[in-house]
């Protein structure tokens, strides 16, 4: 079975290959690191749709910093025993984990909702 990719699109002209996007709006090569602020605010939330019915634990309202993501995510998936991986402004995580996400984010002193 060979795998294809749009390479040209009439709609939107070319598309970046690594990214898939419409050239001119490229987020691969776009920095859009925010930064860290002091107060933050994380939502939790369950998701099952488009999983196969396996239960992901989603982190989201974080700020758009990759570096700040990988290591949040790190430490998560240490404290939950669990995989997952960090999105553009979101982090999930393998299993039903929200009690214990919410008394880790909070010690950090964060707001916690969901």
């Amino acid at each position: 079975m060979k795998k294809t990719r749009t390479v040209f699109s009439t709609e939107s002209g070319r598309v970046c290959p690594k990214c898939g996007w419409p050239q001119k709006d490229c987020r691969c090569s776009v920095a859009v690191d925010e930064r860290v602020p002091e107060r933050l605010t994380a939502r939790l939330r369950i998701e099952k749709a488009g999983r196969r019915g396996k239960t992901v634990t989603v982190v989201e309202s974080l700020p758009r910093n990759r570096e700040f993501l990988k290591e949040l995510t790190g430490e998560l998936k240490r404290a939950c025993g669990s995989g997952g991986k960090a999105g553009d402004s979101h982090i999930e995580i393998q299993g039903d984990h929200r009690e214990r996400l919410r008394t880790l984010l909070r010690d950090k002193g964060w707001i916690v909702k969901g």
